[in-house]
């Protein structure tokens, strides 16, 4: 974790939140994240995402760093790009600086798990068909075949993040430490949500 900087170029955006080994496609048009994006390219290529409230300004305190693997520049001057997930980090406290977009200083030691995941003695088998039956439920396609490819950790984390849920059960998720624990916490709002799918369709005799 030493090798990470302390000090990143965090992009908040409401409602999107991704994990470590997963991709996230980006469409940058604004100016102050068009800014960011260009200088993290010409540094490391790190950058951070975070959720930000309801309220504008506030952000949460956890958010994922990642890498830009992908870069292209569009005719009209749009820049797409592909993060790839590393690790997640804390938030400690926001820089002030004279740029368009925002720095803070973070901490990643509470996460130090995401570099190695431990996936012993983890079970995916109960989530896996909960997620499907869940997916199924909301008319979502996904290529299982394909999926069950990736490594126990990528599973996990991919369903954490294309599922349907709200900023809040996202964020949740991310917020869980170990592997075990997120898969606990799939497991109780699918769960959740499979019960309300059910009690929805009970018919009365």
């Amino acid at each position: 974790m030493k090798n990470f900087p302390k000090q990143i170029p965090i992009f908040p955006l409401s409602g999107v939140i991704y994990f470590p080994k997963t991709n996230l496609p980006l469409n940058i048009f604004e100016q102050r994240y068009l800014d960011l994006v260009n200088d993290a390219l010409r540094k490391d290529k790190l950058m951070g995402m975070i959720q930000s409230k309801k309220n504008g300004q506030e952000i949460y305190k956890i958010g994922c760093l990642g890498k830009i693997n992908d870069y292209e520049k569009s005719d009209d001057g749009r820049i797409i790009i592909s993060l790839t997930g590393i690790t997640r980090f804390e938030v400690l406290q926001e820089k002030d600086n004279s740029k368009l977009y925002r720095e803070f200083v973070v901490n990643y030691e509470k996460f130090s798990n995401d570099l190695n995941p431990d996936t012993h003695n983890i079970n995916v088998n109960d989530l896996m068909l909960k997620m499907k039956g869940f997916f199924k439920s909301k008319g979502i396609f996904l290529n299982w075949k394909e999926f069950e490819k990736l490594d126990i950790s990528q599973k996990v984390n991919t369903l954490a993040m294309i599922a349907p849920f709200s900023n809040e059960e996202k964020q949740k998720l991310l917020e869980s430490v170990s592997l075990n624990e997120k898969v606990k916490t799939l497991e109780n709002i699918t769960g959740f949500y499979l019960h309300e799918v059910n009690f929805k369709n009970l018919t009365i005799q």
